[in-house]
C-alpha cells in the first residue's frame, strides 16, 4: 500500500470528552474531516437516553474558521506532559492535523478555571481550555442551526 504525505490542506480535528460511570460510557465527540464533514455524537445513558448522532457537511468558509480558531489559539505549540492525566472523573482528547503536522492532546476533564490554575502548566492548559470552549460553542451552534426542528421563517 502506498502512503502519501498528508497534504497541507488536509485539515482534520477531533475532540472527545467522556467518562465511564454509573450510567455507563457517557461522552461527547465531534470531528471535522478534510472533506468538510462534521460528525457529532453525544452518548448519555442518564434516564435511558439514547445516543445522538448527527452528520452535516460544512462549507469551506466554516472549515477555514475552525482552522483559524486553532491557529490563532496556538494550541499546537503546547505540550500536554504536565497536564492532569485522565482519571476516574474522565478524559479529554483533542487531535489535530494541520499544515502537515499531526498532534494529539490528552488530559483529565476540566471542571473549572480553578483546575487550570492549579495545574503544573496553567498557561498551556488555559490555551487548551479556551480553544476547546470555542470549538464546542461553534459545533453546538452548527448542529442546532442545521437540525432546527422549527426553522426560523424568512
Amino acid at each position: 500500500m502506498k502512503r502519501e504525505a498528508p497534504s497541507r490542506d488536509d485539515f482534520y480535528l477531533r475532540y472527545y470528552v467522556g467518562h465511564k460511570g454509573k450510567f455507563g460510557h457517557e461522552f461527547v465527540e465531534f470531528e471535522f474531516q478534510p472533506t468538510g464533514k462534521l460528525r457529532y455524537a453525544n452518548n448519555s445513558n442518564y434516564k435511558n437516553d439514547s445516543m445522538i448522532k448527527k452528520e452535516v457537511t460544512v462549507t469551506k468558509s466554516v472549515m477555514d474558521e475552525v482552522k483559524r480558531i486553532v491557529e490563532d489559539s496556538e494550541v499546537t505549540r503546547e505540550d500536554d506532559n504536565l497536564w492532569p492525566e485522565p482519571d476516574r472523573v474522565g478524559r479529554q482528547e483533542l487531535e489535530i492535523k494541520l499544515n502537515g503536522e499531526h498532534i494529539s492532546f490528552t488530559c483529565s476533564k476540566i471542571g473549572s478555571l480553578l483546575d487550570v490554575q492549579e495545574s503544573k502548566d496553567p498557561e498551556g492548559l488555559r490555551i487548551f481550555y479556551y480553544v476547546v470552549q470555542d470549538l464546542k460553542c461553534l459545533v453546538l451552534s452548527l448542529i442546532a442551526l442545521h437540525f432546527k426542528i422549527k426553522p426560523i421563517p424568512v
